[in-house]
């Protein structure tokens, strides 16, 4: 995995529940930068920072809970939205 050596590094330094804990909070600062921005209180840039963090937050629990069983699921809810929307046509 790429970044999987600054994975297990954050790991050992801080606990598995702190980077829980963590991708919480960079949810929620995603959730209300995307609030601000359809008001047009900030920028596409601010957006963009905060999806940032939220992408190597899921890069890490990814590798936590094991990449081939997330892949998987991701296949499987691939498939789900596939055929809802070849069924709506």
């Amino acid at each position: 995995m790429k970044y999987e050596h600054i994975y297990r590094a954050t790991l050992e330094k801080w606990g598995e529940q702190a980077q829980h804990d963590q991708t919480v909070e960079e949810c929620a600062e995603l959730i209300a930068a995307l609030k601000h921005y359809r008001r047009g209180k900030i920028d596409k840039q601010t957006v963009i920072d905060e999806l940032a963090d939220v992408t190597l937050m899921i890069g890490q629990l990814t590798w936590m809970f094991g990449a081939d069983e997330v892949e998987q699921a991701i296949e499987d809810k691939l498939k789900k939205l596939d055929d809802l929307l070849t069924t709506d046509e």
